[in-house]
């Protein structure tokens, strides 16, 4: 049994796997706000309770925000601000008894694709996490590549490319930077940028709702989107060549992406025939906390 915890801001989700990827089981339960000690707690507690009820012992993995530092062990950049500087991994293998695989949300959300999602039975797979972040994932033949510095993925904090007078330098970015990718195409980019547009505020769904009644100014702003991401996914594609990119997040779920960004990207391509396929995610919200569970792939893994 393979044992998957998916760490979020505000919920926690465990999830069961078998030897053929079924779902045992699977629960959920809230984060303790911004309190270290009693995040550990849970999950710990969340681990022996789905092992109690299965009467099964799992390997595990955890899916978190931010990354293992290659220099000090501790978590850095996770937007659960109460995680950074904390030694996570080993204080899971303490209170766990066991070894425990730990891997960035996003990196998670690409290997369960890969595995069997969307992307199963590609060699290349570039997993990408659009919603109150960007961030991505890469996986070659089912596995996530071995990265120096455990940012493998990170195109979100790279500048927005073939930008335009209006988009440079662009805003600032909770990194310092200003320009980020993320500052356009994340769910908070969408909506300021509807904001310039209009000078009102809304929430994602209402775009999707006013681009159902054909309101022009969401068009505009969409259409600058679509644009960017073309923009930005070019890169990728032109770095890395990946057979597929699967886009999760909030905003996977306008279907008009998967349409209209690979028409635009080819003129941002170097390629005179781009064969990379952007999909939807097969497992949706899931595949976090799948991905975490896969972190445990190959018996061979498990001794």
């Amino acid at each position: 049994m393979r044992i998957g915890v998916d760490l979020g801001g505000t919920k926690i989700e465990a999830i069961a796997l078998d030897d053929r990827g079924s779902c045992l089981t699977r629960q959920r339960i809230p984060t303790p706000a911004g309190d270290y000690h009693a995040t550990l707690n849970a999950v710990t507690e969340l681990i022996s309770h789905i092992e109690q009820m299965t009467g099964l012992t799992g390997t595990v993995g955890i899916g978190t925000p931010g990354s293992l530092s290659p220099a000090t062990g501790l978590i850095r950049n996770a937007n659960s601000t109460c995680l950074n500087g904390q030694p996570l991994q080993q204080d899971f293998e303490r209170l766990l008894n066991r070894p425990v695989r730990l891997a960035n949300d996003a990196d998670c959300f690409a290997l369960s694709e890969s595995i069997d999602g969307a992307g199963q039975g590609c060699h290349s797979v570039f997993g990408v996490i659009i919603g109150t972040g960007v961030g991505a994932g890469v996986v070659i033949n089912g596995h996530l590549i071995p990265s120096a510095n455990r940012i493998a993925g990170e195109w979100g904090h790279n500048p927005l490319p073939w930008p335009d007078a209006t988009e440079s330098p662009g805003e600032t970015c909770y990194c310092g930077k200003q320009g980020c990718i993320e500052t356009f195409l994340s769910g908070a980019g969408l909506q300021f940028d509807y904001y310039r547009e209009t000078g009102l505020e809304i929430a994602g769904p209402e775009l999707s709702t006013r681009l159902k009644q054909l309101e022009p100014a969401a068009e505009r702003v969409m259409g600058r989107y679509e644009n960017r991401l073309a923009r930005g996914l070019a890169t990728v594609i032109n770095l890395l060549d990946p057979q597929v990119i699967i886009l999760g997040g909030g905003l996977s779920n306008l279907v008009r992406l998967y349409e209209r960004v690979p028409r635009i990207w080819t003129d941002y391509i170097f390629s005179d025939l781009v064969r990379t396929r952007l999909l939807p995610p097969r497992h949706g919200d899931s595949s976090g906390v799948r991905g975490a569970a896969w972190l445990w792939a190959r018996r061979e893994d498990q001794s």
